[in-house]
């Protein structure tokens, strides 16, 4: 990378060129005189044509009586009187040149091109020596170090996460009080592995446990370590480890460490690929540690499964802390956090957003968070109110509303009959959530949505549960089929959810009657950089062949499941069709209303499901 020129050269040059130039414009708007020759000003002065001439040193400025201009030289220190001038006929007047100026720019003209010629060197040195740094610096990491500064995290800004915080808590006290462990000959764990879903956190409770100890903090991406000349990623290594013995007690945090740890020998290069090399200095460092050296490896990453062995044995990673998506609790608790500086309505529930959110990371309620004060300063108020929170979430599962994407009145009215088919399903079938929204109003890519909302938060899921989502998704394709005896592109993504959920149920939840208790996988096999290359299938084609059968019979029977309850209640089925017509969006308890008093089934499933329409 090139060196940036410095100032004070900068400043010669501009000085330089702006002074040329001054020069050279002063010298362009003269206007030229016509040069001449000194005998041939002789006769003229002699024929009385000219008026006056004017003597600059060697140089003869004449002015003619017609109003000319001419010039001419004469030797130097030599007078006209000696080439016949008749004073008498011309007035001659006789300047002291300008010694100074003239000196100046003898002088400037000389200098100039040494200045050029040094600041070419210079400019040389400096890329000549920018060049070496770097190369001197190309093994070296390129960890950032945080600690030092005034404002720490602390496990009180991290909210959530109580059972992680809990096991972490231990490497503070490690940090903080070594000698009360090693009295025991208890040994300082050498690493930690936090891995969970995107945006659960991991980062974040890393700096909170170097925050608590009140040690530095080396971070650096498993990325940066790669290169492509083979050796530099252990070197970058090495420096790291060693910059941390000297910062001892410190921690050092590998984010994503799955770019540099994933399993060995897999990879088309062999032993010579550079991953591997650098993985394996890792290895080392983290095997050579000197008992009391309090330096704790800290790594992240969210697929724990495609890691080498060796990383995970004990004596390496010999922690190993998961962090799970936030429940109702915790993501109130994420909410307050991360609306602590922003100014709230009086009456905002966060309570209600947190059960509106099911599923969801802190990352993603951090960003309804802004997305809610964006809302409110687009309307121009200075609070932040619950309405902005409902559309920031809004905004977040399904997509920005695009009220310009305008149906025509056919493909409206095809919409309306769709979505109504889905939240009819939802509403009646005993194991599906209750209906939240219903809209006709363009989102993302979607036509329209039925937003469907679970209860209380779930994590085991039966095969009725999957029945009735697989139906609640085909009640759209169903409900136009019915109304309109056709079929339109509208439910191609409600196809792909279904289809996609009962082919896991056979493969992978082993809820197939026939395939009961087996699960047939694609991904096992040969492996490259931890994930497959082809899909080796450990079934035979007999077995392929009845997957396809009971995937079909699934779908089959939703299909029909779709039928019986919308051919049964064709009229609710009109009636919200037509409200929604009418107001394009049906909130949950106004939808409730139009059923008059259509009596609650069985407790509704956990699984929050936003079945939207491809794009009209």
């Amino acid at each position: 990378m090139m060196k940036k020129i410095p100032k004070q050269l900068l400043y010669i040059l501009i000085a330089i060129v702006v002074i040329a130039g001054l020069l050279y414009a002063a010298n362009y708007n003269e206007q030229k005189p016509t040069q001449s020759t000194l005998s041939g000003v002789i006769d003229q002065a002699n024929q009385g044509k000219i008026e006056k001439i004017v003597v600059d040193g060697d140089q003869l400025n004449i002015t003619l009586k017609d109003g000319g201009k001419e010039v001419a030289y004469k030797e130097h220190s030599a007078n006209l009187k000696d080439y016949g001038l008749d004073y008498n006929k011309v007035k001659v007047e006789v300047r002291n040149p300008d010694t100074a100026l003239n000196n100046w720019l003898n002088i400037l003209g000389t200098l100039l091109p040494v200045f050029l010629i040094i600041g070419f060197f210079y400019f040389i040195m400096r890329q000549a020596q920018g060049s070496n740094n770097q190369a001197m610096s190309f093994g070296k990491s390129k960890a950032r170090v945080f600690g030092l500064e005034k404002e720490k995290v602390k496990f009180a800004d991290v909210a959530g996460s109580i059972e992680a915080k809990t096991e972490l808590q231990e490497i503070v006290e490690f940090l903080k009080y070594p000698g009360k462990f090693e009295a025991l000959g208890a040994k300082i764990p050498k690493g930690v592995l936090l891995f969970g879903s995107p945006g659960t956190g991991k980062t974040l409770l890393a700096r909170a446990v170097a925050g608590e100890a009140d040690v530095p903090f080396f971070s650096i991406s498993g990325s940066e370590f790669v290169e492509m000349f083979v050796g530099v990623g252990a070197s970058r290594v090495r420096d790291l480890f060693n910059k941390a013995k000297k910062n001892a007690p410190c921690i050092i945090f590998i984010d994503e460490v799955d770019a540099v740890g994933r399993q060995r020998g897999t990879g088309l290069g062999g032993g010579h690929d550079e991953r591997e090399q650098t993985l394996n200095q890792i290895l080392v460092e983290m095997d050579g540690f000197e008992q009391g050296t309090n330096v704790i490896v800290m790594a992240a990453t969210n697929r724990p499964d495609v890691l080498d062995p060796a990383l995970l044995r004990p004596g390496r990673f010999d922690r190993r802390v998961t962090l799970d998506l936030p429940d109702v609790k915790a993501r109130e608790e994420i909410l307050e956090v991360h609306t602590l500086k922003k100014p709230l309505e009086k009456g905002v529930d966060l309570n209600e957003v947190a059960r509106k959110t099911p599923g969801v990371s802190g990352a993603d309620l951090a960003n309804i968070a802004n997305e809610a004060a964006i809302f409110a300063a687009r309307s121009g108020r200075k609070k932040i109110t619950l309405n902005d929170f409902h559309e920031a979430v809004e905004k977040i599962a399904l997509g920005p509303e695009r009220k310009s994407h305008v149906l025509n009145e056919k493909e409206k009215e095809i919409t309306a009959y769709h979505e109504a088919g889905h939240a009819i399903l939802s509403h009646l079938l005993p194991h599906c959530n209750p209906v939240h929204k219903v809209s006709i109003v363009s989102r993302g890519s979607a036509g329209g949505v039925t937003w469907s909302l679970p209860i209380e938060d779930k994590h085991l899921h039966s095969v009725e549960d999957f029945k009735d989502d697989i139906a609640m998704a085909l009640g759209g394709r169903t409900a136009e089929e019915i109304v309109f005896k056709s079929i339109t592109t509208g439910a191609s993504s409600d196809l792909k959810h279904a289809n996609g959920l009962a082919r896991r149920m056979v493969t992978e939840y082993g809820m197939s009657p026939k395939l009961s208790n087996q699960v047939f996988s694609d991904s096992e096999g040969s492996v490259f950089l931890g994930r497959s290359v082809g899909e080796n299938k450990n079934y035979s084609e007999d077995i392929a062949a009845k997957i396809d059968e009971e995937v079909k019979k699934l779908i089959n029977e939703a299909t029909d499941t779709a039928r019986k309850v919308i051919a049964k209640n064709r009229g609710k089925l009109d009636l919200i069709a037509k409200t929604l017509l009418e107001k394009e969006t049906i909130e949950g308890k106004e939808f409730e209303k139009l059923f008059d008093k259509v009596d609650k089934k069985a407790p509704k499933k956990d699984i929050q499901t936003a079945v939207g329409d491809s794009e009209k």
